[in-house]
């Protein structure tokens, strides 16, 4: 007997403290994780049906794309080679970057917008239709809803194969069309136009009927455009847009590539045309020096008369014209690189020192040119002056000449590689992603949810640091059981656990505390054990009936009182109880019933229109307990919460053993304190504590996971023998 006394103390206060800095290891995030793990598959298959509506709620999508090749390495179009040097001066190529985001200005995309109808639309209406995906699909070439009546609401209906009527705003049907006419209706004062070119729907579906304007439905083209380039510096760009409808989806591409690229012809041929007039204003001026210089050489030849020029003078006149020449080619140079650099660049300054050396050799040519005879200078001068006015004549007329067949053929830098074709299969959604991430989300939530409550419940959850503040013994961790009395209505008749479980843990756990209690008061027969609680909730009333009931089973006479006269949860089968025994109408033996068991007795709380609190201050209680004790070898009384009423108050004193349940993890230390303090005062009384609806901590031994007390004894022997037999074995194998 003394053996089983101490292997059932040993299981009560085993039990180690847990750590005060709110910390906890891996092994107790997942021990903690799998004792919620139906919150978190709760979580998990709610996220997974949110998911699932989603991706079934989502319209499918099919992506298109279109190539186009961009020349970007400074490649000069047409209208450049024409001009020569000079068109390097006047153009710089367009960089890549430059060109997408041409293709999504609204420049190019309105123009898109409107060419394409997108700002008419036809959209379908019908939870069930789109939750299926069974909507129809009508597309608008044309559309004009009264203005003062675009933000109605306009409504067609699908009659037939070809046929529909559009409702007004009001409710009523203002016309019927088929598909491919157009039709004008009058209404309110205004008159609504619509044309259907397309339409793919059963008969009854409805369509929402909206006229945006091309600005708006560019900019959400805009927005739905995939533009980049494939590569660094290749100069293709990939075009991409994805629609409800794959041959919409290629339409637009289509038609965004082409309009790009006219707008780029007309872009540069605009500029070909700003060229060309500023060349045929300039030709009269040209042509007029060349006049001028040719009149003067004329008329001073003829007044000088023949000369006969030398090959050293030829010779001359031929370097001093190439030096100019080169001088002004390098002017046009550097004018073009000072619209990218400054002028200390050193491609700048580069070009700046050539020019003075090139001016540095004319100089040192003209002042040799003062030795030869000054008819003959005079005549190199003015035959320079008419052939350098002679060869930008001439230049001028040839560019003129080109630009005139370039703006006739400008073909632009852009060109289109691939054309937008249909897509058979959607893009999106991807309704496997959608629902994996859902999934994963619910799962996070789950855990993010398991933890916090965790965290709420900031409670005590260790006994030895009670038993060290309160100076009270933890008798026993009942753990928490689901077939823990949940409700007050499943409570009043509902059987003791320990009498329906036998084996179960929770059953062991009443052992060892029936068993604590006659180890630590040996000198308790016929002696008032008082259950108090906290709070509400801890469970007082079930460890009072299983308290009774474990100690019938061990063949003791029992009596379980319900003193919380105003909210009983324990109902004898008698229609009288306490109340009335301390009013006076009714016995001990009347109100007692036996109940669950031979040796166990029951009274109820009854009913009284007088105040609890006289009832128990009377002395018609302690004369009650006085009788009970001599007719039952233990009385049991399960009390009111300590927070709320003073009932246990006022019984302390008549009770001979005091047990406090608290439930784990729910009560701060300070609470507790004051609830022993509080009942002291009352009563000299011992008393004990039991911690109820306690959790399993990984590591610790607070009580049996799964296997009961003799399971685990059998399993120790078993594993003894196994281990005897091992090293046997080993022992003699190894000689």
């Amino acid at each position: 007997m003394l053996e089983q006394e101490k292997i059932a103390t040993s299981n009560f206060i085993s039990v180690p403290p847990m750590r005060m800095d709110n910390t906890i290891t891996l092994q107790e995030a997942l021990v903690i994780l799998w004792k919620n793990k139906l919150a978190i598959v709760l979580f998990v298959l709610v996220a997974s049906m949110i998911g699932g509506f989603v991706a079934l709620w989502q319209r499918p999508l099919y992506s298109s794309d279109v190539l186009l090749q961009v020349n970007v390495k400074g490649n000069s179009s047409k209208s450049t080679k024409a001009m020569g040097e000079m068109g390097e001066v006047l153009e710089l190529a367009s960089p890549a970057d430059a060109e997408i985001e041409l293709i999504k200005s609204r420049m190019v995309l309105s123009s898109v917008a409107e060419e394409e109808h997108l700002h008419l639309m036809a959209r379908p209406v019908g939870f069930f239709d789109r939750l299926m995906h069974q909507e129809g699909r009508m597309d608008l070439d044309s559309l004009r809803i009264p203005v003062k009546l675009r933000t109605e609401k306009w409504t067609a209906v699908a009659d037939g194969e070809d046929g529909y009527s559009v409702i007004a705003p009001d409710g009523k049907k203002i016309l019927d069309g088929k598909v491919g006419d157009v039709y004008t209706a009058k209404y309110a004062g205004d008159s609504l136009v619509i044309r259907v070119n397309f339409m793919l729907a059963k008969e009854g579906q409805k369509f929402a009927l909206v006229q945006g304007s091309p600005l708006s439905a560019g900019r959400g083209l805009s927005g739905a455009l995939s533009v980049s380039e494939k590569g660094k510096k290749t100069g293709i760009i990939s075009v991409r847009y994805s629609h409800r409808y794959p041959d919409r989806a290629a339409s637009i591409l289509n038609t965004v590539a082409r309009t790009y690229l006219r707008q780029n012809i007309e872009m540069r041929t605009a500029e070909a045309e700003k060229t060309l007039g500023f060349l045929e204003s300039q030709l009269p001026g040209v042509k007029a020096k060349l006049d001028s210089a040719e009149k003067v050489l004329a008329d001073y030849r003829y007044k000088i008369g023949s000369i006969d020029m030398t090959g050293e003078t030829r010779a001359h006149i031929t370097k001093e014209s190439e030096l100019k020449r080169q001088i002004t080619e390098l002017e046009q140079k550097k004018q073009a690189a000072l619209r990218l650099f400054k002028p200390e660049h050193p491609s700048v300054v580069t070009l700046v020192k050539q020019q003075n050396k090139l001016r540095s050799e004319l100089a040192s040519l003209k002042k040799s040119a003062e030795k030869m005879p000054l008819t003959q200078q005079e005549v190199a001068r003015l035959q320079e002056e008419v052939a350098v006015n002679n060869e930008i004549y001439t230049n001028m007329l040839n560019n003129i000449q080109q630009l005139r067949v370039v703006r006739v053929g400008e073909v632009g830098n852009v060109r289109i590689v691939d054309l937008a074709q249909f897509e058979s299969t959607p893009s999106k959604p991807n309704r496997m992603k959608i629902m994996a991430c859902a999934a994963a989300a619910g799962f996070m939530l789950g855990v993010l949810y398991v933890f916090l409550m965790f965290m709420l419940k900031n409670g005590v959850r260790s006994a030895s640091d009670i038993e060290r503040e309160t100076k009270m013994n933890v008798l026993v961790k009942i753990p928490q059981s689901r077939n823990k009395l949940l409700t007050r209505r499943k409570t009043l008749h509902a059987t003791p656990f320990v009498l329906s479980k036998s084996d179960d843990q929770v059953t062991e756990s009443f052992q060892s505390m029936m068993t604590a209690i006659n180890f630590t008061f040996p000198q308790m027969n016929h002696s008032v054990i008082l259950v108090m609680g906290l709070v509400s909730g801890v469970g007082k009333s079930f460890v009072s009936q299983n308290l009774a009931a474990i100690a019938a089973m061990n063949g003791k006479k029992v009596l379980l009182i319900d003193a919380d006269m105003r909210r009983g949860t324990i109902q004898s089968n008698a229609k009288i109880g306490l109340a009335d025994v301390l009013v006076g109408r009714a016995s001990l033996e009347s109100a007692a019933q036996q109940k669950y068991n031979e040796n166990m007795y029951v009274i109820g709380a009854g009913k009284t229109r007088m105040s609890a609190c006289s009832l128990l201050r009377s002395d018609a209680m302690n004369n009650l307990l006085n009788e009970a004790r001599q007719k039952f070898d233990m009385v049991v009384i399960d009390t009111p919460p300590l927070s709320m009423v003073t009932d246990a108050e006022l019984i302390c004193p008549l009770a001979d053993y005091l047990l406090y349940v608290l439930h784990y993890g729910k009560h701060n230390m300070d609470d507790i304190k004051e609830a022993v303090s509080k009942v002291s005062r009352y009563s000299g009384k011992a008393g004990a504590i039991v911690m109820n609806h306690c959790e399993y901590e990984p590591g610790h031994y607070g009580y049996y996971k799964k296997e009961s007390y003799c399971q685990k004894q059998e399993d120790y022997k078993r594993f003894s023998l196994a281990s005897l037999f091992f090293l046997l074995g080993s022992k003699f194998g190894g000689k």
